[in-house]
């Protein structure tokens, strides 16, 4: 089977998949996907039909990329068994309603579910996000992939060294092997690099860990965003709907929202648990209003640990500088022709993700809070859904210009964001108004890297 042949196949049996697990993020509120946050399933954001041409006489030579894990198994039983208890508790004496009756048999299913495939562990949905991704890379590049086949050009894969970041890796390349079997010898067995891929956990990032265990402002903010009345409100109104009066009013306000915190953690994993569990749904026990409040919580820890957080500040991101560093490592390498490599592929987690979203400023990412103003929905443009869903992926593209052309760049790069052409920052100028692709040493000169 030639290489379109077998790109074709593996598209529609991607797409075949696709239907079979359409409930995951549509009928789980793919038009609300704020209500899951950063776990939110991955969708592509922009078309395959409706990317910029590419310049002519310009040659697709290099891609390199830096991907979240796809959607995972919870990361532990801890949320489930505190809900089952309380439940569990409110039966004996009697208390649940018709429809808290119903929680328990969902929480029991998602916590088997999670259990069998291994807490954390990447689900199929997953594997699945990032085979189609990697599908999708192909087609966008066909030549480059099958120059990559043709000389034989090492694929250069690297994970975080974590079980779900590595079974990423594996199923993004079984998706480039579906796409062109050629790839097969070419692609390296998955290397760890902790301080590339996690280096939030480093030793050399003690300051970041310092701050997000100690720092006063970080708790304060918080506390403030926590202590808001809605939140006592959303926990009040979730547990309403599931206790019976008497059995409510021996809980404190503290219970209730441990109780709904715990259930929504619940509620936000379990579209990436469809294929595991796929009777399981927990939508029909939280509203979308109270769910959406629940995700601004985790959202706003989520901006201020990992994301652009305080204004002028950069604890949060500057870390993430070793990963920028590679990208332009890498490309430069190939750009001077002292690396034979076609591609580097990298497997991370939000932690990494986020950050370097914030250094490169990327849609939805160059927004600070002020300390004296909460980052809200309704001031700040940060959504975990949208910077860090599972599986949010950066693609650098590299293009050579054609020897036989005069007074133009000699590279070209152009970025994707979870595959949507993305403008760099402002002061990175493209090679024409409105471009997406811009001259390799513009983004040096703009990026201080002279």
């Amino acid at each position: 089977m030639n290489r379109s042949a077998a790109l074709a196949t593996a598209l529609a049996a991607a797409l075949a998949t696709t239907v079979g697990l359409a409930g995951t993020a549509d009928a789980a509120g793919h038009a609300q996907r704020d209500v899951y946050g950063t776990k939110t399933p991955y969708a592509p954001q922009q078309s395959l039909k409706h990317y910029q041409q590419i310049p002519k006489g310009y040659t697709a030579v290099f891609t390199e990329n830096v991907a979240r894990h796809g959607s995972r198994a919870m990361s532990d039983s801890e949320d489930g068994d505190a809900v089952l208890a309380l439940l569990d508790t409110a039966s004996a004496r009697g208390g649940l309603t018709d429809l808290g009756a119903e929680l328990a048999p969902q929480v029991r299913t998602l916590l088997a579910a999670g259990a069998n495939l291994g807490y954390g562990n990447l689900s199929a949905l997953g594997a699945d996000e990032q085979r189609q991704t990697a599908l999708r890379m192909e087609q966008r590049l066909p030549g480059l992939f099958d120059t990559i086949a043709a000389q034989g050009e090492p694929i250069v894969v690297e994970t975080s060294g974590v079980a779900r970041a590595t079974a990423s890796a594996n199923a993004f390349t079984a998706g480039l092997t579906a796409g062109e079997p050629a790839l097969a010898t070419l692609i390296t067995a998955p290397r760890t690099d902790k301080n590339l891929l996690y280096f939030h956990k480093q030793p050399q990032n003690a300051d970041y860990q310092a701050y997000v265990a100690h720092d006063p402002d970080l708790a304060a903010v918080l506390a403030t965003v926590d202590g808001n009345p809605r939140t006592a409100e959303a926990a009040r109104h979730t547990a309403q709907r599931l206790f019976a009066p008497a059995f409510l009013a021996t809980l404190t306000a503290d219970q209730q929202l441990a109780f709904a915190r715990s259930l929504y953690a619940l509620y936000s994993a379990a579209p990436d648990l469809a294929v595991e569990a796929p009777g399981a749904s927990l939508d029909r026990f939280l509203t979308p209003r109270d769910a959406q409040w629940f995700a601004y919580l985790d959202d706003a820890e989520e901006f201020y640990s990992k994301g652009p957080g305080f204004s002028g500040r950069t604890i949060t991101y500057k870390m993430a500088g070793v990963l920028l560093d590679d990208l332009f490592a890498q490309a430069e390498a190939k750009a001077a022709g002292t690396t034979g490599t076609g591609a580097v592929l990298r497997f991370t987690h939000a932690e990494e993700i986020e950050p370097l979203a914030a250094l490169l400023g990327l849609p939805g990412s160059t927004l600070q809070a002020d300390p004296a103003q909460p980052y809200t929905y309704l001031n700040n443009p940060w959504r975990g859904a949208e910077v860090s869903p599972m599986a949010a992926n950066l693609q650098w593209d590299l293009y050579r210009a054609a020897p036989d052309t005069k007074g133009k760049p000699a590279h070209l790069v152009r970025m994707l964001y979870n595959e949507k052409e993305t403008a760099f920052k402002d002061s990175c100028h493209p090679i024409t108004k409105g471009s997406y692709f811009y001259d390799l040493t513009e983004l040096e000169r703009c990026f201080g890297r002279g």
